[in-house]
């Protein structure tokens, strides 16, 4: 199982697996390095980065992300406006000041290298440092794996299939949805009160409280800022902002009534606003990515906007119930877009948004389970193509269709009485599955679709 607190993590745009977790990969391995003793003895660091990475690595910042790293910058606490900042000092210096205050060698011909034509067995997002002292020779080496949403496993880890932020101590091991609906009806508990329970065996419930409510209000200010933008998106296909200009005809001379009849414009608009916001390189949170980081924060907006009695209470709900979902996802298939397509990234957060949306809107745990089934069934298959390696078409208006098919698949769930014929275990099953068989042209690798029918400007 995972907390809230993990699967929702703060980090910068534009990808979780290309961006943050290649930056936690980097610093892991200085780290790393500094317990076995040999930090000390380095004078060079040289990354390998393979598959999806070395691909699309480029256009997703991945080059950047490990000179940050290794630098001793976390997703979670730099600031957007320090990165090209520190870039240019690395490539002006040709140095890199590791987070010990040691300084190394640093060029980009020699150091950063895409390995475009190896892709290693475990995970498409596969990444290997190496550290050399100052006559050459080689003093270590380790892959890591960015397997999605910012989790990164190292070598070991990924031999002995271990996640390192499972937890195998909870009161409720939750290893399906069948288990999961279970648990709740022995206990008479709600999703969200079930996984509560969870949380609380690792921290104190008001913590636990705060915490959700940071997640939302990050959440917010992406949504804010993303409103409040204009201009052209970074990476050269010249893709203009809009989410300030849709917000600003939204917003002029309409009635609350209004304003109410148009909610599909104003969850198309937060979902972009959030991915605007990703793509120009912002704070974000995994939702449960960075590439479809939009859709939960738009329903929640749509939640608080449009439905009487919505509340911070309400919010906490939602996210807990999202949480059991995209925690199910995270270990029976994929949250990565390399590895299954952006079925795993949209796809379920669009399954995870609308079991909290029927959860705040008065479902029982039967008609959430549904919810969150509908919510992927209509997503099984699609592909992972962004354009030029950039996070930008189609995956901006994607998060808006995954919103807008999330509260749809809320709705159509508390029409029903829960009972239904494809089970979520099923369709989680079935996505694992499709992403398996799916080619690789089609999983973040810009080699197919859209990248390669569409020319770039």
């Amino acid at each position: 199982m995972l907390t809230a607190n993990e699967l929702f993590k703060t980090g910068l745009g534009p990808s979780s697996s290309h961006t943050t977790g290649p930056m936690k990969a980097a610093f892991a391995f200085v780290n790393w390095l500094h317990e076995q003793d040999r930090l000390i003895q380095t004078a060079r660091i040289e990354t390998r980065l393979f598959g999806s990475l070395a691909l699309t690595g480029i256009g997703h910042h991945t080059d950047r992300a490990i000179l940050l790293g290794l630098s001793g910058f976390s997703p979670e606490t730099i600031e957007p406006r320090q990165v090209e900042g520190i870039i240019a000092e690395i490539a002006c210096s040709n140095k890199i000041k590791l987070p010990t205050g040691q300084i190394i060698k640093f060029t980009r011909e020699n150091d950063l290298l895409f390995k475009t034509d190896t892709h290693l067995p475990f995970h498409s997002n596969s990444m290997m440092f190496l550290s050399f002292d100052a006559k050459g020779n080689e003093l270590a080496r380790r892959i890591y794996y960015s397997i999605g949403g910012g989790f990164i496993v190292d070598e070991v880890q990924a031999g002995q299939n271990q996640q390192a932020e499972a937890h195998d101590d909870l009161p409720f091991q939750i290893t399906s949805a069948a288990d999961l609906l279970k648990f709740c009806a022995d206990e008479d508990l709600s999703i969200a009160e079930l996984v509560m329970r969870n949380e609380c065996a690792i921290a104190k419930q008001h913590e636990i409280e705060a915490e959700l409510d940071a997640i939302w209000q990050r959440m917010n200010d992406c949504i804010e800022n993303g409103m409040g933008k204009r201009g052209l998106l970074p990476g050269g296909l010249n893709v203009r902002r809009r989410a300030a200009d849709i917000s600003e005809k939204l917003n002029q001379n309409l009635t609350k009534s209004q304003q109410a009849a148009e909610r599909s414009d104003w969850l198309n608009l937060w979902a972009m606003a959030v991915n605007e916001e990703n793509a120009s390189g912002g704070r974000v949170v995994t939702a449960p990515t960075n590439g479809a980081a939009g859709v939960i924060p738009a329903v929640i907006k749509y939640y608080l906007s449009f439905v009487d009695g919505a509340d911070a209470k309400g919010v906490r709900m939602f996210l807990l119930t999202a949480t059991a979902i995209g925690g199910l996802y995270k270990r029976n298939a994929s949250i990565s877009g390399a590895e299954v397509g952006c079925q795993g990234e949209v796809g379920v957060a669009c399954s995870m948004a609308a079991a909290g949306l029927a959860a705040v809107l008065g479902g029982s745990n039967e008609q959430i389970e549904n919810a969150a089934e509908i919510g992927m069934e209509h997503n099984l298959g699609m592909t992972c193509d962004p354009i030029g390696g950039l996070v930008q078409i189609p995956c901006i208006e994607r998060n808006a269709f995954g919103a807008a098919m999330a509260v749809q698949a809320a709705r159509l769930s508390l029409l029903g009485d829960g009972q239904h014929h494809v089970s979520l275990d099923k369709v989680i099953q079935t996505m694992r599955e499709t992403g398996r068989d799916m080619s690789r042209k089609y999983k973040e690798t810009s080699e197919g679709g859209l990248a390669v029918n569409v020319v770039e400007c």
